[in-house]
Protein backbone atom coordinates (compact mmCIF):
# COMPACT_ATOMS: atom_id res chain seq x y z
CA UNK A 1 0.00 0.00 0.00
CA UNK A 2 1.69 3.25 -1.00
CA UNK A 3 -0.10 5.32 1.42
CA UNK A 4 1.21 3.75 4.46
CA UNK A 5 4.41 5.10 4.95
CA UNK A 6 5.20 4.05 8.87
CA UNK A 7 5.22 0.74 10.79
CA UNK A 8 5.02 -0.29 14.47
CA UNK A 9 6.76 -3.45 15.54
CA UNK A 10 5.31 -4.59 19.04
CA UNK A 11 7.81 -6.63 21.42
CA UNK A 12 5.76 -7.53 24.57
CA UNK A 13 8.00 -8.29 27.17
CA UNK A 14 8.97 -6.92 29.95
CA UNK A 15 11.53 -8.27 32.57
CA UNK A 16 9.43 -6.83 35.12
CA UNK A 17 5.90 -5.56 35.31
CA UNK A 18 5.41 -1.82 36.16
CA UNK A 19 2.92 -0.62 38.11
CA UNK A 20 1.06 1.85 35.67
CA UNK A 21 1.39 0.26 32.44
CA UNK A 22 -1.64 -1.21 30.01
CA UNK A 23 0.13 -2.06 27.38
CA UNK A 24 0.42 -5.45 25.78
CA UNK A 25 3.03 -6.94 27.96
CA UNK A 26 4.34 -10.32 29.45
CA UNK A 27 7.25 -11.34 31.58
CA UNK A 28 10.56 -12.34 29.07
CA UNK A 29 11.02 -15.94 28.67
CA UNK A 30 13.79 -16.54 26.62
CA UNK A 31 12.04 -20.08 24.77
CA UNK A 32 8.73 -17.88 24.47
CA UNK A 33 10.75 -15.02 23.04
CA UNK A 34 12.53 -17.34 20.28
CA UNK A 35 8.73 -18.81 19.23
CA UNK A 36 7.27 -15.10 19.23
CA UNK A 37 9.99 -13.71 17.26
CA UNK A 38 9.48 -16.67 14.49
CA UNK A 39 6.11 -15.76 14.44
CA UNK A 40 6.59 -11.87 14.20
CA UNK A 41 8.76 -12.84 10.96
CA UNK A 42 5.86 -15.02 9.59
CA UNK A 43 2.96 -12.34 10.39
CA UNK A 44 5.62 -9.43 8.70
CA UNK A 45 6.16 -11.68 5.20
CA UNK A 46 2.42 -12.65 4.93
CA UNK A 47 0.76 -9.40 5.34
CA UNK A 48 3.13 -7.09 3.50
CA UNK A 49 4.67 -8.60 0.24
CA UNK A 50 8.31 -8.39 -1.01
CA UNK A 51 11.86 -7.00 0.78
CA UNK A 52 13.47 -3.40 0.93
CA UNK A 53 10.26 -2.10 0.97
CA UNK A 54 10.41 1.95 1.20
CA UNK A 55 9.13 3.23 4.32
CA UNK A 56 9.24 6.50 6.06
CA UNK A 57 9.48 5.78 9.59
CA UNK A 58 9.76 2.53 11.67
CA UNK A 59 9.42 2.11 15.43
CA UNK A 60 9.40 -0.56 17.61
CA UNK A 61 7.87 -0.44 20.83
CA UNK A 62 6.68 -2.65 23.69
CA UNK A 63 6.62 -3.92 26.34
CA UNK A 64 10.58 -3.95 25.95
CA UNK A 65 12.27 -4.06 23.48
CA UNK A 66 15.67 -4.23 24.83
CA UNK A 67 14.79 -7.06 27.07
CA UNK A 68 15.78 -9.44 24.22
CA UNK A 69 18.92 -11.04 24.38
CA UNK A 70 21.47 -9.69 22.22
CA UNK A 71 20.77 -12.80 20.11
CA UNK A 72 17.05 -12.28 19.98
CA UNK A 73 17.71 -8.28 18.84
CA UNK A 74 20.32 -9.50 16.34
CA UNK A 75 17.30 -11.99 14.61
CA UNK A 76 14.77 -8.96 14.91
CA UNK A 77 16.59 -6.02 12.96
CA UNK A 78 17.70 -8.56 10.81
CA UNK A 79 14.54 -9.53 9.69
CA UNK A 80 13.62 -6.06 9.45
CA UNK A 81 16.42 -4.87 7.59
CA UNK A 82 14.96 -7.52 4.91
CA UNK A 83 11.51 -6.60 4.60
CA UNK A 84 12.40 -2.55 4.77
CA UNK A 85 14.85 -0.10 2.83
CA UNK A 86 16.54 1.09 6.37
CA UNK A 87 18.58 3.43 3.63
CA UNK A 88 15.23 4.95 2.55
CA UNK A 89 13.61 5.38 6.05
CA UNK A 90 13.54 8.96 7.86
CA UNK A 91 13.32 7.84 11.45
CA UNK A 92 13.91 4.47 12.59
CA UNK A 93 13.59 4.06 16.70
CA UNK A 94 13.28 1.88 19.68
CA UNK A 95 12.44 1.77 23.05
CA UNK A 96 15.17 1.09 25.20
CA UNK A 97 14.98 0.67 28.97
CA UNK A 98 18.35 2.35 31.08
CA UNK A 99 20.04 -0.80 32.41
CA UNK A 100 18.94 -3.20 29.53
CA UNK A 101 21.57 -2.31 26.85
CA UNK A 102 25.24 -2.92 26.89
CA UNK A 103 27.83 -2.56 24.17
CA UNK A 104 26.85 -5.79 22.28
CA UNK A 105 23.09 -4.78 22.46
CA UNK A 106 24.11 -0.87 21.72
CA UNK A 107 26.79 -1.94 18.31
CA UNK A 108 23.64 -3.75 17.35
CA UNK A 109 21.45 -0.73 16.76
CA UNK A 110 24.03 1.09 15.16
CA UNK A 111 25.07 -1.81 12.88
CA UNK A 112 21.38 -2.09 11.80
CA UNK A 113 20.87 1.69 10.89
CA UNK A 114 18.56 2.72 14.08
CA UNK A 115 18.67 6.41 14.22
CA UNK A 116 16.53 7.09 17.19
CA UNK A 117 16.40 5.93 21.12
CA UNK A 118 13.06 6.27 22.98
CA UNK A 119 14.16 5.86 26.54
CA UNK A 120 12.03 4.97 29.00
CA UNK A 121 13.13 7.03 32.60
CA UNK A 122 9.87 7.82 34.03
CA UNK A 123 11.93 9.99 37.02
CA UNK A 124 15.09 10.10 38.68
CA UNK A 125 13.78 10.15 41.95
CA UNK A 126 14.69 6.31 43.44
CA UNK A 127 11.84 6.35 45.93
CA UNK A 128 9.40 6.99 43.13
CA UNK A 129 11.16 4.72 40.84
CA UNK A 130 10.45 2.07 43.41
CA UNK A 131 6.85 2.73 43.85
CA UNK A 132 6.27 2.44 39.97
CA UNK A 133 7.89 -0.57 39.93
CA UNK A 134 10.38 -0.01 37.69
CA UNK A 135 13.80 -2.36 37.92
CA UNK A 136 16.13 0.78 37.07
CA UNK A 137 17.69 3.49 39.36
CA UNK A 138 19.09 6.53 38.58
CA UNK A 139 22.54 6.07 38.23
CA UNK A 140 21.20 3.47 35.46
CA UNK A 141 20.35 6.67 33.19
CA UNK A 142 23.65 8.14 33.87
CA UNK A 143 25.38 4.99 32.69
CA UNK A 144 22.69 4.48 29.31
CA UNK A 145 22.89 8.00 28.22
CA UNK A 146 26.99 7.60 28.45
CA UNK A 147 26.89 4.69 26.38
CA UNK A 148 24.25 5.49 24.06
CA UNK A 149 26.75 8.55 23.37
CA UNK A 150 29.63 6.45 23.11
CA UNK A 151 28.00 4.92 20.27
CA UNK A 152 27.42 8.51 18.39
CA UNK A 153 23.51 8.22 19.22
CA UNK A 154 22.33 11.82 18.88
CA UNK A 155 18.44 11.67 18.05
CA UNK A 156 17.69 10.89 22.19
CA UNK A 157 14.18 10.95 23.20
CA UNK A 158 13.88 10.81 27.13
CA UNK A 159 10.84 9.87 28.59
CA UNK A 160 9.04 11.26 31.68
CA UNK A 161 5.78 11.01 34.33
CA UNK A 162 4.27 13.17 36.40
CA UNK A 163 1.28 13.50 39.00
CA UNK A 164 2.94 10.65 40.45
CA UNK A 165 1.65 8.85 43.52
CA UNK A 166 4.03 10.36 46.48
CA UNK A 167 5.43 12.92 43.89
CA UNK A 168 5.57 16.97 45.14
CA UNK A 169 5.89 19.36 42.61
CA UNK A 170 9.63 19.94 43.74
CA UNK A 171 10.31 16.54 43.36
CA UNK A 172 9.42 16.64 39.59
CA UNK A 173 10.84 19.69 39.20
CA UNK A 174 14.27 18.48 40.34
CA UNK A 175 13.57 15.11 38.02
CA UNK A 176 13.50 18.00 35.26
CA UNK A 177 16.71 20.19 36.37
CA UNK A 178 18.54 16.57 36.62
CA UNK A 179 17.18 15.39 33.16
CA UNK A 180 18.10 18.57 31.54
CA UNK A 181 21.91 18.48 32.52
CA UNK A 182 22.38 15.69 29.72
CA UNK A 183 20.98 18.14 27.06
CA UNK A 184 18.51 15.51 25.08
CA UNK A 185 17.05 16.75 21.85
CA UNK A 186 13.86 15.36 22.57
CA UNK A 187 11.21 14.54 26.04
CA UNK A 188 8.05 12.90 25.88
CA UNK A 189 6.14 13.53 29.62
CA UNK A 190 3.10 12.61 30.03
CA UNK A 191 0.79 13.04 33.09
CA UNK A 192 -0.11 9.58 34.94
CA UNK A 193 -3.41 7.49 33.58
CA UNK A 194 -5.02 4.77 35.78
CA UNK A 195 -5.79 2.68 33.50
CA UNK A 196 -7.51 -0.87 34.32
CA UNK A 197 -5.82 -4.26 34.65
CA UNK A 198 -2.71 -2.18 36.42
CA UNK A 199 -1.79 -2.49 39.98
CA UNK A 200 -2.50 0.68 40.53
CA UNK A 201 -5.91 0.69 39.17
CA UNK A 202 -6.26 -1.92 41.89
CA UNK A 203 -5.00 0.69 44.43
CA UNK A 204 -7.24 3.66 43.27
CA UNK A 205 -10.02 1.36 43.58
CA UNK A 206 -9.28 0.15 47.23
CA UNK A 207 -8.48 3.93 47.90
CA UNK A 208 -5.03 3.58 48.81
CA UNK A 209 -3.08 5.53 45.80
CA UNK A 210 -1.95 8.58 47.18
CA UNK A 211 -2.01 11.05 44.21
CA UNK A 212 -1.65 14.80 43.78
CA UNK A 213 -4.58 17.16 43.59
CA UNK A 214 -5.47 18.48 39.94
CA UNK A 215 -4.40 21.85 40.66
CA UNK A 216 -1.15 20.29 41.51
CA UNK A 217 -0.81 18.24 38.10
CA UNK A 218 -1.88 21.32 36.78
CA UNK A 219 0.58 23.23 38.17
CA UNK A 220 3.41 20.60 37.45
CA UNK A 221 2.05 20.72 33.47
CA UNK A 222 2.52 24.57 33.95
CA UNK A 223 5.81 24.12 35.23
CA UNK A 224 7.04 21.67 32.56
CA UNK A 225 6.33 23.97 30.14
CA UNK A 226 8.09 27.23 31.39
CA UNK A 227 11.42 24.87 31.93
CA UNK A 228 11.20 23.42 28.48
CA UNK A 229 10.92 27.38 27.18
CA UNK A 230 13.69 28.14 29.25
CA UNK A 231 15.59 25.54 28.15
CA UNK A 232 14.94 26.54 23.87
CA UNK A 233 12.97 23.28 23.63
CA UNK A 234 9.80 23.38 21.29
CA UNK A 235 6.70 22.27 22.34
CA UNK A 236 5.22 20.91 19.50
CA UNK A 237 2.54 18.42 20.81
CA UNK A 238 0.53 18.37 24.50
CA UNK A 239 3.12 15.81 25.74
CA UNK A 240 6.21 15.92 23.41
CA UNK A 241 9.03 18.68 23.39
CA UNK A 242 12.06 18.78 21.03
CA UNK A 243 14.91 20.96 19.93
CA UNK A 244 13.78 22.30 16.16
CA UNK A 245 14.30 19.01 13.97
CA UNK A 246 14.37 16.16 16.12
CA UNK A 247 10.27 16.08 16.55
CA UNK A 248 9.32 12.91 16.45
CA UNK A 249 8.35 11.60 12.64
CA UNK A 250 6.99 8.39 13.49
CA UNK A 251 4.12 10.13 16.74
CA UNK A 252 3.78 13.09 13.79
CA UNK A 253 2.13 9.79 12.02
CA UNK A 254 -0.49 9.04 14.51
CA UNK A 255 -1.24 12.99 14.93
CA UNK A 256 -1.63 13.49 11.49
CA UNK A 257 -4.00 10.49 11.37
CA UNK A 258 -1.77 8.87 8.45
CA UNK A 259 -1.72 5.34 7.21
CA UNK A 260 0.59 2.82 9.26
CA UNK A 261 1.06 -0.74 9.71
CA UNK A 262 1.46 -2.55 13.03
CA UNK A 263 3.08 -6.10 13.36
CA UNK A 264 3.40 -8.17 16.42
CA UNK A 265 0.61 -8.83 19.78
CA UNK A 266 -2.00 -6.41 19.96
CA UNK A 267 -0.34 -3.90 17.70
CA UNK A 268 -2.71 -1.91 15.99
CA UNK A 269 -2.69 -1.00 12.20
CA UNK A 270 -4.37 1.66 10.07
CA UNK A 271 -4.92 1.13 6.62
CA UNK A 272 -7.73 3.78 3.72
CA UNK A 273 -10.80 3.34 5.42
CA UNK A 274 -10.16 0.64 7.87
CA UNK A 275 -8.22 -0.38 11.16
CA UNK A 276 -7.20 -3.58 12.44
CA UNK A 277 -5.83 -5.30 16.34
CA UNK A 278 -3.81 -8.41 16.50
CA UNK A 279 -4.39 -10.93 18.96
CA UNK A 280 -3.39 -9.84 22.46
CA UNK A 281 -2.69 -13.23 24.11
CA UNK A 282 1.29 -14.46 23.29
CA UNK A 283 0.54 -17.97 22.92
CA UNK A 284 -2.83 -17.43 21.10
CA UNK A 285 -0.92 -14.73 18.83
CA UNK A 286 1.91 -16.95 17.92
CA UNK A 287 -0.36 -19.70 17.53
CA UNK A 288 -2.41 -17.76 14.64
CA UNK A 289 0.73 -16.46 13.37
CA UNK A 290 2.43 -19.64 12.65
CA UNK A 291 -0.82 -21.07 11.08
CA UNK A 292 -1.74 -18.46 8.38
CA UNK A 293 0.18 -15.02 9.21
CA UNK A 294 -2.82 -13.64 9.86
CA UNK A 295 -3.06 -13.16 13.77
CA UNK A 296 -5.83 -10.59 13.74
CA UNK A 297 -8.15 -10.11 16.53
CA UNK A 298 -10.50 -7.37 14.69
CA UNK A 299 -10.59 -5.59 12.03
CA UNK A 300 -13.64 -2.31 11.17
CA UNK A 301 -14.58 -0.38 8.89
CA UNK A 302 -13.42 3.48 8.95
CA UNK A 303 -16.25 5.84 8.24
CA UNK A 304 -16.23 9.12 7.56
CA UNK A 305 -17.38 10.25 10.65
CA UNK A 306 -15.33 8.45 12.66
CA UNK A 307 -12.19 9.58 10.47
CA UNK A 308 -13.22 13.27 10.71
CA UNK A 309 -13.85 12.92 14.41
CA UNK A 310 -9.72 11.30 15.14
CA UNK A 311 -8.52 14.19 12.72
CA UNK A 312 -9.80 16.54 15.36
CA UNK A 313 -8.88 14.68 18.12
CA UNK A 314 -5.49 14.34 16.88
CA UNK A 315 -4.75 16.97 15.31
CA UNK A 316 -5.68 19.16 18.00
CA UNK A 317 -3.05 17.59 20.06
CA UNK A 318 -0.10 19.20 17.80
CA UNK A 319 0.68 22.85 19.44
CA UNK A 320 0.79 23.76 15.35
CA UNK A 321 -2.56 23.15 15.51
CA UNK A 322 -5.38 21.60 12.33
CA UNK A 323 -4.35 23.58 8.72
CA UNK A 324 -7.55 24.13 7.06
CA UNK A 325 -5.65 23.93 3.65
CA UNK A 326 -4.71 20.38 4.28
CA UNK A 327 -7.95 19.38 5.92
CA UNK A 328 -9.86 20.38 2.27
CA UNK A 329 -7.36 18.65 0.54
CA UNK A 330 -7.91 15.45 2.47
CA UNK A 331 -11.39 15.16 2.94
CA UNK A 332 -12.87 17.50 -0.07
CA UNK A 333 -14.43 19.74 1.70
CA UNK A 334 -13.81 22.23 4.47
CA UNK A 335 -13.30 22.66 7.85
CA UNK A 336 -15.80 25.15 8.59
CA UNK A 337 -18.54 23.00 6.54
CA UNK A 338 -18.46 20.51 9.23
CA UNK A 339 -17.64 22.39 12.59
CA UNK A 340 -18.09 26.22 12.22
CA UNK A 341 -20.44 25.69 14.99
CA UNK A 342 -18.21 24.27 17.32
CA UNK A 343 -15.22 26.82 16.53
CA UNK A 344 -17.03 29.61 16.91
CA UNK A 345 -18.19 28.29 20.66
CA UNK A 346 -14.38 27.48 21.55
CA UNK A 347 -13.26 29.99 20.25
CA UNK A 348 -15.25 32.42 22.28
CA UNK A 349 -14.89 30.49 25.18
CA UNK A 350 -10.75 30.96 24.96
CA UNK A 351 -10.04 27.48 24.21
CA UNK A 352 -9.16 27.72 20.52
CA UNK A 353 -7.17 30.16 18.53
CA UNK A 354 -8.18 30.53 15.03
CA UNK A 355 -6.61 32.30 12.22
CA UNK A 356 -7.25 32.52 8.27
CA UNK A 357 -5.96 28.98 7.60
CA UNK A 358 -4.99 26.95 11.17
CA UNK A 359 -7.06 26.59 14.44
CA UNK A 360 -5.44 25.45 17.37
CA UNK A 361 -5.86 25.19 20.93
CA UNK A 362 -4.61 27.92 23.43
CA UNK A 363 -2.88 27.32 26.65
CA UNK A 364 -5.90 27.27 28.64
CA UNK A 365 -7.10 24.51 25.95
CA UNK A 366 -4.07 22.64 26.39
CA UNK A 367 -5.20 21.75 29.55
CA UNK A 368 -8.88 20.88 28.80
CA UNK A 369 -7.45 18.89 25.43
CA UNK A 370 -9.97 15.99 26.30
CA UNK A 371 -12.85 18.10 27.15
CA UNK A 372 -12.23 19.96 24.07
CA UNK A 373 -12.11 16.97 21.54
CA UNK A 374 -15.57 16.37 23.01
CA UNK A 375 -16.74 19.08 21.08
CA UNK A 376 -15.82 17.77 17.82
CA UNK A 377 -17.61 14.47 17.87
CA UNK A 378 -20.48 14.21 15.19
CA UNK A 379 -23.92 12.59 15.97
CA UNK A 380 -25.23 10.17 13.53
CA UNK A 381 -27.69 13.03 12.37
CA UNK A 382 -25.08 15.47 11.64
CA UNK A 383 -25.15 15.74 7.45
CA UNK A 384 -21.79 15.24 6.07
CA UNK A 385 -20.68 17.57 2.93
CA UNK A 386 -19.75 15.23 0.01
CA UNK A 387 -15.91 15.00 -0.91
Amino acid sequence: MEQVQSVYIHIPFCLKICHYCAFVKYFYHEKLADEYLIALEKEMDTKLKGEKNKVRTIYIGGGTPSALSAEQLHYLLKIISRKFDISACKEFTIEVNPGDIDDEKTALLKQYGISRISFGVQTMDDQLLEELGRRHRAKDVYRTVELLQKYHFTNISLDLMFALPHQTIAKFESTLDEVFRFQLPHYSIYGLQIEPKTLFYKQHERGVLHRPTEEEEIQMYSLLRNKMEQHRVKQYEISNFAVPGFESKHNLTYWSNDYYYGFGAGAHAYYPGKRAVNIHGLREYIKKAMEDGKPIFQTETITIKEKLEEEMMLGLRKIAGINKHAFKEKFGFSLESVYSDQIKELTDRGLLAETENVIRLTDEGLLLANKVSEYFMLTDTDKLPAG
